[in-house]
């Protein structure tokens, strides 16, 4: 536990940086960009999120597992370097078809006549795929603090384009874009000569089509994954036009601070999660990591749903204030996402990915069914209800199949303590309007309002030894 939370604060160092960074910079973005145009750089974000999944079929995720199977340096490199030029060859596939087929794509996802736009996220995504997966190398290596420093490298170099390309040059939505992906090239450049000796020319066939064997399954698992995540943005845009979807994006980039803990958490996760060999160890691990990481997450959800009227008041410009409406649903979601990350790595372990799809497949039917009955009405907020929803869906169907897969005995009742405290203290604050220092005060009672319901009993510790225990 002290190792992962160890990495999982070190990797979080990169991504802390670019929070903090991007909600200071949220008021210059307003500023210079109308939400029709920062609804533009959500589209471009979704459509790139979801061509990554497509273009790395699984790779990417199979990556970890055959990394820590492979006991041989010798078959340690053939897996990096079998990664790294599928990778490679995809990405630049992906590349050129945004590139040729701009205008007709601009089209089709809804930005109207702006195939720079597409041309430049097509370019973000050639380097952004590329990226992650040579960044991969120090996360399965336990380099927290190498992967922090590129992590903050790249960072910084963004931060620094967008503002320049945005509030100097006033290229508006497309400088977001470019300056996004700035620092991610320029990084990965350096990377791929720090890592020269390691991505030699070898590409491993019979390796290759069983890592396809492992990650193919997670494919449509990772789309459904992205309907839940990006969808919603096009249906706001459909029905109630890109200014709606930018007051949304608001709503997402501050309830983003929960995506911050999911992200560090996320990168450190796989590796030590496959790293511990003792099945008993493991899932004893497993059930204490969901206990306090759920907790953790939820007090940072509660944070920020009961503060939201005066963080959009802090972060963004008035025609923007409206997203504090979406701030708590999708804290919360990104609190029940961070449980249903614990919760997959059961089937991954076991080998057993062939159903994932499944799982996601009914949040996502969920969702998309919520955005066509929510989204006209409530528009944002329906969507962000749609979002949550989803996410209590995935976190359900994903505890039945890793169970029956992986049973791990996880500290329910612990679970459930800490969440219900923090969605009733949320409610408390935002159902009675009360005001920033009695709202401040309910957050900060938190850790102290699950001493009565029984969360830090030692006896529950003593419980679960005992269950894992042969």
């Amino acid at each position: 536990m002290r190792r992962l939370a160890r990495h999982s604060a070190i990797y979080g160092i990169g991504g802390l940086v670019s929070r903090i960074l991007a909600t200071i910079l949220l008021p210059l973005y307003t500023h210079y960009l109308p939400p029709g145009a920062f609804g533009q750089v959500e589209i471009v974000t979704a459509a790139t999120a979801v061509l990554a999944i497509v273009l790395q079929l699984g790779i990417a995720s199979a990556f970890f597992r055959f990394y820590f199977d492979a006991k041989e340096h010798a078959a340690k490199l053939t897996v990096i370097r079998t990664s790294f030029w599928f990778t490679m060859g995809t990405a630049t596939l992906g590349l050129v078809i945004g590139l040729a087929f701009a205008p007709q794509i601009s089209h089709v996802i809804g930005l109207g006549h702006a195939p720079w736009l597409v041309r430049a996220g097509a370019v973000g995504l050639w380097a952004q795929t590329n990226y992650q997966q040579l960044t991969a190398l120090f996360r399965v290596e336990e380099r927290s603090t190498a992967y922090a420093i590129a992590s903050i490298a790249n960072v910084l170099i963004t931060v620094a384009a967008m503002v320049v390309f945005v509030a100097v040059f006033h290229w508006g939505a497309i400088g977001l874009v470019v300056g996004n992906f700035i620092g991610t090239l320029v990084v990965y450049l350096a990377l791929v000569a720090y890592r020269t000796e390691q991505l030699g020319l070898e590409f491993d066939r019979d390796l290759f089509r069983r890592m396809q064997t492992f990650g193919m399954p997670l494919v449509p698992s990772a789309l459904a994954l992205w309907v839940i995540n990006f969808v919603d943005r096009e249906f706001v845009s459909w029905y109630k036009g890109n200014a709606e979807v930018g007051v949304y994006s608001a709503a997402i980039k501050i309830a983003s601070v929960i995506t911050f803990v999911m992200i560090a958490f996320r990168t450190a996760w796989p590796a030590f999660a496959y790293s511990i060999e003792d099945d008993r160890e493991a899932k004893r691990t497993y059930a204490f990591v969901l206990t306090y990481l759920l907790a953790f997450a939820s007090w940072v959800a509660l944070a920020l749903g009961a503060l939201a009227p005066w963080w959009t008041n802090l972060l963004t410009a008035p025609g923007y204030h409206r997203a504090e409406k979406g701030i708590a649903l999708l804290a919360f979601a990104g609190a029940i996402y961070a449980g249903y990350t614990v919760l997959a790595i059961g089937s991954g372990r076991a080998r057993r990915t062939q159903l994932n799809w499944v799982v996601t497949g009914v949040g996502a039917a969920v969702n998309v069914a919520l955005n066509f009955w929510l989204i006209p009405k409530y528009g944002m907020v329906g969507a962000s209800i749609s979002t949550l929803a989803a996410y209590v869906v995935l976190f359900a169907g994903m505890t039945l199949y890793a169970q029956h897969v992986y049973p791990v005995n996880y500290q329910w009742r612990r679970v459930v303590t800490a969440v219900s405290v923090a969605v009733a203290l949320n409610v408390a604050a935002r159902a009675a309007g009360l005001s920033l220092v009695p709202s401040l005060l309910l957050v900060a009672v938190y850790p102290l309002a699950l001493a009565p319901l029984g969360f830090y009993l030692p006896a529950e510790r003593a419980r679960l030894r005992r269950l894992v225990s042969p």
